[in-house]
C-alpha cells in the first residue's frame, strides 16, 4: 500500500488517506482481505496524528471499504465490485469442481440453492 499526503492539497489529510485507500481497494491494488497497517503505524509512517488516521479508517468502515476485526486489525472488505469478483471466482471454482465430480447442472444448482437457504436461513 502506497499513500502520499500532499500538504498543499486543499483536502484534509484524513480525507486524502481515506480517498487513496478507497481507490486502491476499488481498483484491486489492495485485495479483499488485505490487512491495513495499524492506526499508529500508518500515522507514524505518514507523519500524521493517530487521530487523523483513525478518522480515515472510521470513514472507510462506514463506507464498507474496510472492516475492523477487533484486536486482529483492519482489513479490506469484500464489498461492491470486489465482492462480485470474489463471488464470480468462487462460482467458477465450484462449477469446475462439480463438473469433475460428474454432477449434472440440475444437481449442481440444487446444491447451491440448499447452501444458500442454509446460509441465509430461509
Amino acid at each position: 500500500m502506497t499513500l502520499e499526503i500532499d500538504i498543499e492539497d486543499g483536502a484534509p489529510p484524513y480525507e486524502q488517506v481515506r480517498a487513496q485507500i478507497a481507490e486502491q481497494a476499488r481498483s484491486g491494488a489492495l485485495p479483499v482481505g488485505y490487512r491495513l497497517p495499524t492506526v499508529r503505524g500508518l500515522a507514524e509512517s505518514l507523519g500524521l496524528a493517530a487521530n487523523t488516521v483513525a478518522k480515515a479508517y472510521r470513514a472507510l468502515e462506514a463506507d464498507g471499504v474496510v472492516e475492523t476485526r477487533g484486536r486482529n486489525g483492519t482489513f479490506v472488505a469484500a464489498a461492491g465490485p470486489a465482492a462480485e469478483r470474489e463471488a464470480a471466482a468462487a462460482a467458477q471454482a465450484y462449477a469446475e469442481r462439480v463438473r469433475r465430480l460428474g454432477l449434472d447442472e440440475a444437481a449442481a444448482q440444487a446444491a447451491v440453492r440448499d447452501a444458500l437457504r442454509a446460509a441465509y436461513g430461509s
